[in-house]
């Protein structure tokens, strides 16, 4: 009888690293609607297209590093409740993964060409946050959502009025990562000190200023 669950380190490894290829090789699969199917679709001039696409492509770099910091999170995590909550996030963040890849699609772009540095570097973090033990973990998770919160406030300030699918994206996106913050913190979070807030606030302004041209 064929086991259903990973029993061996290769099975990890393994899985991981399929995993991996298949989110920076833009590979996903959303398990809900695209919030975006009902919006109309608009005219966009070619700046405020150029635009749309460098910003969706940020949301999009997020979302791949989203996928890596859960995955080594939940498979490090110390309890069941922990690694369970990882996975069930990830879950709902290749959603978002699939629907700003769609909408690259949509406005003539492409993901970011350095999706494999991003995702190797989140996953390293991930790796130390839960090394460090769940609460910590957690709390990374509290403070990258808050910060993600925020970067994505600022990008429906940003879009194009009339932009309406990427704006419906993005509101979801906003909805579900205070989602995630917010049962993070119920698992009991420990609070991050200010300056690795501010070192991951830097990390974050390097990627998004990149990721929005490249």
């Amino acid at each position: 009888m064929i086991a259903n669950r990973l029993t061996t380190p290769l099975d990890h490894l393994i899985a991981g690293f399929d995993r991996a290829l298949r989110v920076v090789g833009g590979v996903a699969t959303s398990s809900r609607a695209n919030p975006a199917v009902h919006s109309p679709d608009c005219e966009l001039n070619d700046a405020e297209r150029r635009h749309s696409a460098g910003l969706m492509r940020v949301n999009h770099v997020g979302e791949v590093c989203a996928q890596a910091l859960y995955d080594a999170q939940a498979r490090f995590a110390k309890t069941p409740e922990v690694r369970e909550q990882f996975e069930q996030a990830a879950r709902e963040e290749e959603d978002h993964l699939a629907w700003t890849a769609e909408r690259l699609g949509e406005l003539g772009s492409q993901p970011s060409l350095l999706n494999p540095f991003w995702y190797a570097g989140a996953y390293a973090l991930g790796t130390i946050a839960a090394k460090l033990g769940d609460a910590h973990s957690l709390g990374y998770v509290v403070e990258t959502e808050r910060q993600v919160e925020a970067h994505l406030d600022s990008h429906l300030d940003q879009l194009p009025p009339q932009d309406a699918k990427s704006r419906a994206i993005v509101d979801q996106m906003r909805i579900d990562e205070i989602q995630h913050g917010a049962a993070a913190r119920e698992l009991g979070a420990s609070d991050m000190p200010l300056p690795a807030k501010m070192a991951m606030q830097a990390m974050a302004k390097v990627m998004t200023t990149t990721a929005y041209y490249i």
